[in-house]
């Protein structure tokens, strides 16, 4: 079993309220996401964020087929960090830590990812093929999505 991670660190010129304010709502998530993915919230964003917290989305990651994905949050201390989970979804395994920092002159933000890719030795032979170049690509827009928001840093 083959457990990837990704790590990723972004810093805005945001206080730190803001920055929560913003990542820690998931209606937020379809504005830092590609539109080709067709990310869209079916129901468990309508409170503010807290532990035990069920969303649910459709995604359309790859040919524009709708995959429903299933995320709780697991773990939540307001302006320092939360935690989603992968409960049903496209991944065996997706364990997410957002991370907040408050820095000089704004806010680091980093995001530690651990997920397993489905089917086995073929699941991970696409993985650096398919799986993981997506994931590049979505944390790439999300950083230039956050930079067309709040401004470089």
């Amino acid at each position: 079993m083959k457990i990837y991670t990704l790590h990723k660190k972004q810093n805005i010129p945001i206080s730190i309220e803001e920055a929560w304010k913003f990542l820690s709502d998931p209606k937020n998530l379809k504005k830092i996401t590609p539109e080709y993915m067709g990310f869209d919230i079916v129901s468990g964003a309508d409170k503010e964020m807290y532990p035990g917290q069920i969303i649910e989305y459709i995604v359309k990651p790859v040919l524009g087929i709708p995959n429903k994905w299933v995320t709780e949050i697991t773990h939540v201390v307001e302006n320092k960090f939360f935690v989603d989970e992968q409960r049903f979804g496209p991944y065996a395994l997706w364990h997410h830590k957002h991370f907040l920092k408050e820095i000089p002159g704004g806010v680091e933000m980093e995001d530690l990812i651990h997920y397993k890719v489905p089917f086995g030795v073929i699941g991970q032979l696409v993985n650096p093929i398919l799986v993981r170049p997506k994931l590049e690509e979505i944390f790439e827009f999300r950083k230039k999505k956050l930079v067309e928001l709040f401004g470089e840093f």
